[in-house]
């Protein structure tokens, strides 16, 4: 009978113990119910990012003397066309895509102007280039609202790197009646990570660090601290690294975009879970 009842207790025991350990045992597989965490929040704000640094990057294709003349070779006047009137303070550049959209060597779809006022050179330092746009589509995504960028120089050749305040929404549809727009609004660094020798788009890589206000379409509102820098490229539809720590109405979350591939795979952590979420561009 003593027997029994040790082993009875041992039993019990070994149990708790189980259960215990299978508790705090991070989730991989549960599904996440809440659609902002499954994938909604970490989509709207790769997507949002990616077109802003496009943005920037178009910009500064037009607005340098030598990537200038390179744009409006490889576009053919087809897809865009570049003009600048530096008499005006401050100047004006416009990049123009056309009222009907236009499938570019990268093979986005854009119509619309984007535009870009600033003082001195294009390319000096300290100054600030405000972007705004004209009725600007890419892939059937109204971007509106603002951009700020200024360059900042470093002791070190090829180190400089931009300051930029986003204010702007990306609206996901072309219904007026159905509006999905994404706001963005915050302080960011964004560094030139490899490209910055050529005066080709499609191998420049950039870093982007810092912090923003994210509203989803529902109305959700959401602070993103990017406390490991992300990485996007330009050829990439995706953030492909990076990690963000997310807070809003349902709580903190830590966002990780992965280990740098191009792909649609991310993971998000609550408390000790992990789950793996799919982005949408």
């Amino acid at each position: 009978m003593h027997c029994n009842l040790n082993f009875r207790i041992g039993s019990f025991l070994a149990l708790v113990s189980l259960l215990f350990i299978n508790s705090c045992r991070p989730d991989n597989t549960s599904v996440l119910s809440d659609s902002d965490d499954n994938g909604g929040y970490a989509s709207d704000a790769s997507r949002i990012e990616w077109v802003n640094n496009d943005v920037i990057s178009i910009a500064d294709v037009a607005g340098t003397i030598y990537n200038g003349a390179h744009m409006r070779t490889t576009y053919g006047g087809i897809c865009a066309t570049v003009g600048v009137d530096t008499i005006s303070t401050p100047h004006v550049l416009v990049i123009r895509f056309g009222s009907e959209e236009n499938t570019c060597t990268d093979g986005r779809r854009r119509r619309g102007a984007i535009i870009v006022k600033y003082d001195g050179r294009y390319n000096d330092t300290a100054k600030i280039h405000t972007i705004t746009f004209d009725n600007y589509f890419i892939n059937g995504n109204q971007l509106t609202g603002s951009i700020q960028t200024t360059r900042v120089d470093t002791t070190i050749t090829g180190n400089w790197y931009y300051k930029v305040f986003v204010n702007d929404s990306l609206n996901m549809t072309q219904y007026p009646l159905n509006s999905q727009f994404v706001t963005w609004k915050g302080n960011l660094v964004r560094k030139w990570l490899t490209g910055h020798l050529t005066a080709d788009r499609f191998d420049d890589v950039f870093s982007i660090s810092g912090s923003t206000t994210m509203v989803r379409p529902n109305g959700h509102q959401y602070s993103v601290g990017i406390s490991t820098p992300w990485k996007i490229a330009l050829t990439c539809d995706y953030v492909q690294s990076g990690v963000a720590n997310i807070t809003g109405y349902n709580g903190a979350r830590r966002l990780d975009y992965g280990g740098g591939d191009c792909d649609a795979n991310a993971n998000l952590y609550i408390g000790v879970n992990s789950y793996g979420i799919t982005l949408t561009k």
